[in-house]
């Protein structure tokens, strides 16, 4: 097997608006669709469109920066606010070589005012229902939760991720970025001005209707194996590249012969451009096993498997130094 050495990324995409010495200049867009709800008396929900081609999202208090969120992301909490007390927030987007884009148009919020002693959590919200909202989005819809001075907000949950967040007097909420085909299941909570979380809710299944969506594939490409012989046994150094989709993979599982082997996975960030791992097989035999392996999207869900490819015992040049590999998670051999 022919091995393609990649010592980094080695693709460089030409953009307009590069410096004499070819650096990227250019600003990338102003983030849309900013909004800010405030979901307690010290802390507000700040919302925005996600553009998977962003590093990170800046959000400001004012003219101060209080947060940087990880690209792919569309919203954050910011905390530590003075009840009843107005503010204003803006975002800007900086992408990987470090230009940063304007402000987007400021938003305003005011904390809300709390009861003393209000320590009672709501009740769960019922009854939540939800249907496809085209091939991308779901609506869903429940009966409004209950509490001893007021439901302040309503957070929607998926794979134990929050997704959505509304202000407490709606009962329905449209969840987008999803994909075409896929089954996805919901739960909401209600939180009052003290950040008293309810229970959730029944959980409610909703399947988006088929289509082409964006057109981009969530299956890991250009996967590479190249054999290697340790004093601890043999080796396969693997390389891919990662599925273009909004967020970070930083989770994938490897099938050996269609059979789960191991996880592999990043603890906070995987390094950009190509992956690169290094699977232990022992004393297992090289030649002729089938590999494949598959992403955690940002969703939850995983992605499709990469092409199956054949390994063979084919002697390769490797420089362990040039690469980043992470390592094995749980539930590997």
């Amino acid at each position: 097997m022919a091995w393609i050495g990649l010592s980094g990324l080695a693709v460089a995409l030409v953009v307009a608006g590069c410096s004499e010495d070819g650096r990227d200049t250019t600003a990338p867009a102003v983030p849309g669709e900013v909004s800010a709800l405030a979901s307690s008396s010290v802390s507000v929900h700040v919302m925005w469109r996600a553009d998977p081609d962003v590093a990170v999202f800046e959000v400001y208090r004012g003219d101060a920066k209080v947060l940087d969120v990880t690209g792919g992301r569309h919203m954050v909490d910011v905390g530590g606010l003075t009840p009843g007390t107005a503010y204003s927030f803006s975002v800007r987007a900086r992408d990987r070589a470090g230009n940063v884009s304007p402000a987007s148009a400021s938003v305003p919020a005011t904390t809300l005012s709390v009861a003393r002693g209000e320590r009672v959590p709501p009740t769960a919200p019922r009854n939540v229902r939800g249907q496809a909202r085209g091939a991308v989005g779901a609506t869903l819809a429940w009966e409004a939760a209950t509490d001893d001075v007021g439901v302040s907000a309503y957070d929607i949950w998926q794979a134990g991720v929050r997704v959505h967040s509304v202000a407490g007097g709606l009962t329905t909420a449209v969840v987008t970025g999803l994909r075409p085909g896929t089954e996805y299941s919901f739960t909401v909570t209600a939180r009052d001005a003290a950040d008293n979380k309810s229970p959730e809710s029944n959980a409610v299944t909703v399947v988006t209707e088929q289509g082409a969506g964006d057109g981009r594939d969530t299956a890991p490409t250009e996967l590479r194996a190249v054999p290697r012989v340790a004093v601890d046994g043999t080796y396969v150094d693997l390389s891919w590249m990662p599925p273009d989709v909004d967020g970070t993979v930083a989770s994938y599982e490897v099938y050996l012969d269609g059979k789960f082997l191991t996880t592999v996975m990043w603890g906070v960030a995987p390094p950009p451009g190509t992956a690169r791992y290094s699977l232990p097989l022992g004393d297992r035999p090289v030649a002729g096993h089938v590999l494949k392996i598959r992403g955690q999207l940002p969703d939850g869900k995983w992605g499709a498997f990469s092409a199956d490819l054949t390994l063979s015992d084919a002697p390769s040049a490797w420089d362990p130094a040039t690469t980043t590999t992470a390592p094995a998670g749980p539930g590997g051999s």
